[in-house]
């Protein structure tokens, strides 16, 4: 009788410290400086649990340990939060110039407070060219993706839209683009985070849910999503 072939095993998912360690190699690949900030931060740690451990433990072996393991702890993660934002800005480095990148961080890295939508509400089919909006605590932001010579037109348009329709909210305009005064990619986040708060909570749900009742001017596929851009696991 013939045997019957075992089912192949289901792959398995690498595990945490695979993940970190594939994690870091991409990050390395596109930001060599990493590395160094990383040794700094654990260096920075340690030397901070040192110094506590010769002030505070002074005389106390027990005490003097108990702080230097606190210390190379702390600086394992400073290290492993430098690494992480890093990594996040190498893989906005990967999709930068893209059509759908703003959409990306609009659907993963919005500021806490801030509503945005991954699809653009007007998008040039010709150029990809797009303007993204977000409702946030400091008013409607409006995001141009694109060089400012095409986009400008396209979020001036939007910006007169939204204005007659919400005449009292603050609108922010933004380009998202080459130009050498457009905002980086992956500081658009930051940015929105600084907007000075002009808007209650419930104000923010109700401006967000007119301008949504206006829906977009063309579906477009979704954005990219940098997350997705890592190296491939080997088989």
């Amino acid at each position: 009788m013939a045997r019957k072939e075992k089912p192949a095993k289901a792959q398995k998912e690498p595990g945490r410290l695979k993940q970190m360690w594939q994690v870091f190699q991409m990050t390395r690949r596109y930001d060599s400086s990493v590395v160094w900030y990383m040794a700094l931060g654990l260096i920075g740690g340690i030397v901070v649990g040192l110094a506590m451990a010769l002030w505070l433990a002074s005389g106390s072996v027990f005490g003097l340990v108990l702080w230097l393991i606190a210390g190379l702890f702390a600086g394992i993660l400073i290290a492993m939060i430098i690494l992480g934002r890093r990594a996040e800005r190498a893989a906005y480095g990967q999709i930068e110039g893209q059509p759908g990148a703003v959409g990306a961080i609009f659907r993963s890295s919005l500021p806490r407070g801030w509503r945005g939508d991954e699809m653009p509400i007007h998008v040039n089919p010709r150029t990809q060219d797009a303007v993204y909006r977000a409702v946030g605590r400091g008013g409607i932001a409006l995001v141009a993706e694109g060089p400012q010579s095409r986009t400008k037109r396209l979020l001036d348009d939007e910006r007169r839209k939204v204005a007659r329709i919400l005449p009292n909210v603050p609108i922010n305009t933004y380009f998202v683009g080459p130009d050498p005064d457009s905002v980086p990619l992956h500081q658009v986040p930051k940015t929105l985070r600084k907007v000075k708060k002009n808007l209650t909570k419930p104000e923010v749900i109700a401006v967000n849910n007119r301008l949504s009742s206006l829906g977009n001017n063309l579906p477009i596929p979704k954005g990219v999503d940098p997350f997705k851009v890592r190296p491939q696991r080997a088989r």
